[in-house]
């Protein structure tokens, strides 16, 4: 599974790092970094529950994605 990010959506709420601080990485002022997100086994509900907590729907869940 994978997390696509769209910076240019992201407002800074930190929703996503609140449900699932290992897997969303925030900068300094609390928007998520650039660039989709591989999620490690055993974090895919976490992950999924922060990209779905985004009001902005910056971050799209990619279920398909491999290993």
């Amino acid at each position: 599974m994978r997390i696509i990010v769209d910076k240019a959506k992201c407002q800074g709420h930190a929703r996503c790092w609140a449900h699932a601080p290992n897997v969303f990485t925030l900068d300094d002022e609390g928007y998520i970094l650039p660039g989709d997100i591989k999620v490690a086994a055993g974090d895919e509900l976490l992950a999924a529950r922060g990209a779905r907590s985004c009001p902005e729907r910056a971050l799209e869940i990619d279920g398909t994605a491999g290993p």
